[in-house]
């Protein structure tokens, strides 16, 4: 696996909770049903199909807001699935017809796979940042160090 890394980490940002939550069914019936809630599908859709990514084809979005080949191949899984739940329904459809429908299952199936890779390399690369000596909050690898040299216990976080 390559990591492309990503010249758009605020993309990103919106992609993968986007991702998450349609690969949550409790999520979506306890948030996207309920009026009071700023996120509903419609939401998700336009941050993964028209936004930050497109789904239908999401190859141009490689090192954009995806890291890897694997996510690309797994977003292009994920807008096949919804497409053909959408076509079923209807684009206009609510959200609960989206959630009913037989197919809905496959789109979450699909979302819940990416999230896990999307997170998984997100990880790994904030991993190779602090190995690589790059620590958060800013200064916080210079303050273990200072209690190291001054005979202290330094707790790992």
């Amino acid at each position: 696996m390559i990591d492309h890394g990503i010249a758009f980490p605020n993309f990103r940002l919106h992609v993968v909770p986007a991702v998450v939550a349609l690969a949550s069914p409790t999520w979506q019936r306890e948030v996207w049903l309920d009026r009071d809630q700023f996120e509903d599908l419609d939401h998700v859709v336009h941050v993964l199909f028209d936004d930050f990514c497109d789904a239908h084809e999401p190859a141009r979005f490689l090192a954009g807001s995806l890291r890897t080949a694997e996510e690309v191949e797994l977003m292009s899984c994920l807008g096949a699935a919804y497409g053909a739940v959408q076509d079923a329904v209807g684009a206009s459809s609510p959200d609960e017809a989206f959630l009913d429908d037989p197919g809905w299952p496959a789109v979450v199936a699909a979302a819940a796979r990416l999230a896990q890779v999307m997170l998984s390399n997100d990880y790994r690369a904030l991993a190779a940042l602090h190995e690589a000596g790059h620590s958060w909050p800013p200064g916080a690898g210079r303050m273990a160090e200072e209690g190291e040299a001054a005979g202290g216990a330094v707790e790992a976080v």
